[in-house]
């Protein structure tokens, strides 16, 4: 799979609400540094399995509508709107965030990601 085809199939995947599906995606050594609303953010393996498991407590779908994707080598650069659906209305899907990401790809997984997100 290339690069671009991983990220793709990582965004399409339920591993944000699922840890064992995130875990197929991310490097061991994986480091996300996020730039949110709230300031600045860095995550590493443990930490983003441990967000992946506490979304999974609140919504059951996410969706992410890919709106730009590029890849140059083992960078991709991603463009996307995030979308939830929450536990308690299951049936309403709510916008999450604006997202903007790179992804380094290394040894097929999600290595290195820089993100930017505004709600």
């Amino acid at each position: 799979m290339s690069a671009k085809e991983i990220v793709k199939s990582f965004y399409k995947s339920d591993a944000f609400i699922n840890p064992e599906i995130m875990k197929e995606y991310l490097h061991p050594e994986c480091i996300l540094d996020w730039n949110s609303t709230a300031g600045f953010l860095q995550r590493d393996y443990d930490q983003i399995l441990k967000l992946t498991n506490e979304i999974s407590r609140a919504y059951v779908r996410t969706k992410a509508r890919i709106s730009h994707i590029i890849e140059e080598g083992n960078i991709v650069s991603v463009r996307f709107d995030h979308f939830v659906k929450t536990i308690e209305n299951p049936r309403e899907e709510m916008f999450l965030a604006h997202i903007m990401i790179i992804w380094e790809i290394k040894d097929s997984k999600l290595y290195r990601g820089y993100q930017i997100s505004q709600v």
